[in-house]
């Protein structure tokens, strides 16, 4: 993969999940109580899946971090680089996830 690959690889990704948090921003916010049309079960259910939802957010948010300092070391002419080791990161796993900042050994 080539530093234009990574690049317009990253960049979608990072629109994909802007994408992503915008059609799921109902779905994070404040579970209403409705005594008279909700049961208590309905009402765990609807908490349990505001949680899963909020969990994926901060996914999202965690993801899109590391798509900044792969696009930063991009710009700097250090992606494909380990940030730990300094050896170059096996191109099968840059092709898989461009935003890897580390080398297997590293990692693992």
């Amino acid at each position: 993969m080539t530093d234009e690959e990574a690049r317009i690889h990253l960049i979608a990704r990072r629109e994909a999940l802007d994408a992503e948090d915008t059609a799921n921003a109902d779905s994070r916010d404040t579970v209403e109580l409705q005594q008279d049309s909700v049961g208590r079960l309905s009402r765990m259910d609807a908490l349990q899946q505001q949680a899963m939802a909020q969990a994926t957010a901060r996914r999202r948010v965690a993801e899109r971090a590391r798509i900044e300092a792969a696009l930063a070391r991009l710009d700097a002419g250090e992606w494909g680089w380990c940030t730990a080791c300094g050896n170059a990161i096996a191109e099968k796993r840059l092709a898989h996830d461009p935003s890897v900042a580390l080398c297997l050994e590293c990692a693992g």
